[in-house]
């Protein structure tokens, strides 16, 4: 029974990453969904502002949990609804939310072992573990604004160390906010986009949006040095 209660999470997470592939869902995270159902979309959304938005949170945490290809798609209809802020904040929420649950199946399922292996290996995975138990909040902050940090990764390596979840609860929502705002940003363009143009070259209109994908570059390459020489700063401060 405790062997149950232990990988019961992960059982559930598998059952939900089985059944979005047998039932084709994941062929529908794609800019061609815009394109084709973005009225009907607009449409639910203005009838039903709230739930929609609840329906889109939830969608997009069950995604992130599942690591199904394809969220960044879900960011940009998020913004092509409801705009930078609304879709930026309500994704960076649902995707922590997302985060959590892989946290608590590596906790509770494949903690120990993976924790074991880890140790042994004293390969990437343990030095993310390392890290984050120095100091949980800085660097899941830095690793998320990092785009190029993989997201479950520290998710997995959160779990092994059982780190505390207020911090890194904190740190994920904050690291995560730029680059959804900026993804949501992109998002909202497309919808003006698709008011004059309903039949777009989708890769032609990407190449529109280098500004923002710069400061996606920003964050994943310069601002996580910044704040790592500002906790340096801050670490400097704080008497002995």
């Amino acid at each position: 029974m405790n062997r149950f209660k232990r990988f019961a999470p992960l059982i559930v997470l598998a059952g939900v990453i089985v059944l979005i592939f047998a039932m084709g869902w994941n062929r529908y995270l794609s800019l061609d969904t815009i394109r084709t159902h973005g009225a009907g979309f607009h449409a639910f959304k203005d009838a039903n502002y709230i739930l929609c938005l609840l329906i889109l949170m939830a969608v997009f945490a069950v995604l992130t949990a599942s690591v199904v290809p394809g969220v960044f798609f879900v960011t940009i209809t998020a913004g092509y609804l409801f705009g930078p802020w609304v879709g930026g904040i309500s994704t960076s929420i649902a995707a922590t939310v997302g985060a959590l649950i892989v946290y608590a199946v590596a906790r509770s399922a494949l903690g120990e072992a993976l924790r074991r292996k880890a140790e042994r290996d004293r390969g990437l995975m343990q030095k993310v573990c390392d890290a984050i138990d120095r100091d949980t909040f800085w660097y899941v902050l830095a690793s998320r604004l990092a785009v190029v940090v993989p997201f479950h990764m520290i998710n997995i390596a959160a779990g092994i160390m059982a780190v505390r979840l207020t911090p890194y609860t904190i740190a994920t929502v904050i690291g995560l906010l730029p680059a959804h705002i900026i993804y949501c940003w992109i998002g909202a363009r497309l919808n003006e986009l698709l008011r004059t143009n309903p039949n777009p070259d989708f890769q032609a209109l990407f190449g529109q949006f280098w500004a923002p994908m710069a400061g996606v570059f920003v964050l994943a390459v310069v601002l996580p040095f910044g704040l790592k020489g500002l906790q340096r700063a801050l670490g400097r401060k704080v008497p002995a």
